[in-house]
């Protein structure tokens, strides 16, 4: 098996002469008879691969030009400038790659759909019985790389103020709190079941208890109760717990955090967040929702009349 040397998003002119070995999905692909081009795919990116008929034997030629979309191969060949101009759509689009070798990894069936192809987008009951498929879109790879490294920018803050990252169990005890839990049968004790975590509430109170002062934990969450906008049967929370802290700290905490995750994911820079008092909330939001909010002040204008 050619193993890969560079991504498929990676090659530039400054490795034009150099010999590169790509793997990957095809993603389209062009046989004008004596030429075969194709576009290889994966995370990284785009690059072109060309098959020419002078430089390559006959049954190279042929095994390129049965290629089809999502065919999985790895190619092996020199990096040149493109011939036809540049391609400025692609951040690899003024080079291409001369095959050499190729090596078909597997061959696909038609496919329920082309990942690439976003005018003809399934439905999502499609998209989902063919996940995988539908995990190959480029914005599905953006969105897996984004949540990537949201958890990083998690994982440094917390590290750098002092937190320890401690896993808790799945299987637990039943503890009923606000939602319903899933429950699972064990054959170890018939009768009996674990549940499954609501949250690590109980937990990271013992942790506080023994002594770990401060816990981060980018946990799953389970709850069996009918799906809402903001809610799902299993999702996941950044939890967290401290001890020996007053309010102003967990705010200032939270506060720091929210910075920096902003600036590191959006390079955008938060203002100060302004904080309010319990009265103040109360007064400023009462049970409007936020675009009817109530300010400090407001109750004295509509006790004179006044809506302005």
């Amino acid at each position: 098996m050619l193993i890969r040397t560079h991504t498929c998003g990676q090659l530039r002119e400054s490795n034009v002469g150099q010999t590169a070995a790509l793997s990957g999905w095809v993603n389209s692909y062009r046989d004008h008879g004596n030429l075969v081009f194709i576009d290889l795919r994966d995370r990284y990116g785009l690059t072109q691969v060309v098959f020419e008929k002078e430089d390559i034997s006959k049954e190279l030629l042929e095994q390129g030009s049965k290629l089809r979309n999502e065919d999985v191969i790895a190619v092996e060949g020199a990096v040149r400038i493109r011939k036809g101009g540049p391609n400025p759509k692609l951040a690899t689009g003024n080079v291409e790659v001369v095959i050499a070798k190729l090596e078909v990894l597997n061959k696909t069936d038609n496919p329920p759909f082309l990942p690439d192809d976003m005018s003809k987008l399934p439905n999502e009951e499609l998209r989902l019985t063919y996940r995988y498929v539908d995990l190959r879109r480029p914005q599905m790879q953006r969105i897996l790389a984004t949540r990537h490294k949201l958890y990083q920018v998690v994982r440094r803050y917390f590290d750098e103020n002092g937190f320890l990252e401690i896993e808790t169990p799945i299987l637990y005890k039943s503890t009923p709190e606000g939602a319903r839990e899933f429950l699972v049968p064990t054959r170890h004790a018939p009768g009996s079941f674990y549940a499954l975590p609501q949250s690590p509430q109980l937990f990271k109170q013992i942790l506080m208890v023994a002594g770990c002062d401060r816990y981060m934990q980018i946990c799953r969450c389970f709850r069996d109760e009918d799906p809402r906008a903001d809610r799902q049967a299993e999702f996941t929370q950044i939890d967290l717990e401290m001890s020996f802290v007053r309010r102003e700290q967990v705010m200032d905490m939270m506060e720091g955090f929210v910075r920096r995750l902003w600036k590191e994911m959006a390079n955008v820079d938060v203002p100060p967040i302004q904080r309010l008092t319990y009265r103040e909330a109360m007064e400023a939001l009462r049970h409007r929702p936020p675009r009817h909010a109530l300010r400090p002040g407001d109750q004295g204008r509509f006790r004179a009349g006044r809506e302005d």
